[in-house]
């Protein structure tokens, strides 16, 4: 394994245990039995949605997930291809 190998092994390691992490302190979408009968309940939580913790936390995990992603593919073609 050459230098570029191994450092890209290293961060997709840290990636994915991030990513594991970040999905782990998220909660969950549970909306109970409402959900199905289309019952909403307008608040101040639902309307700031996007500036919310759990708002961000979703937005680094798919982040996380993409750059994983990206990484990975690139450290299978840094193996296979010998750079």
């Amino acid at each position: 394994m050459s230098a570029i190998d191994i450092i890209l092994s290293i961060i997709d390691i840290l990636l994915g245990v991030s990513m594991v992490v970040l999905f782990l302190v998220q909660e969950g979408n549970d909306k109970g039995m409402g959900a199905i009968s289309g019952a909403t309940t307008d608040s101040y939580y639902s309307r700031a949605k996007g500036q919310t913790l759990e708002e961000r936390l979703k937005q680094m995990t798919k982040i996380v997930a993409v750059a994983f992603a990206v990484v990975s593919v690139v450290l299978y073609i840094a193996v296979t291809k010998g750079f």
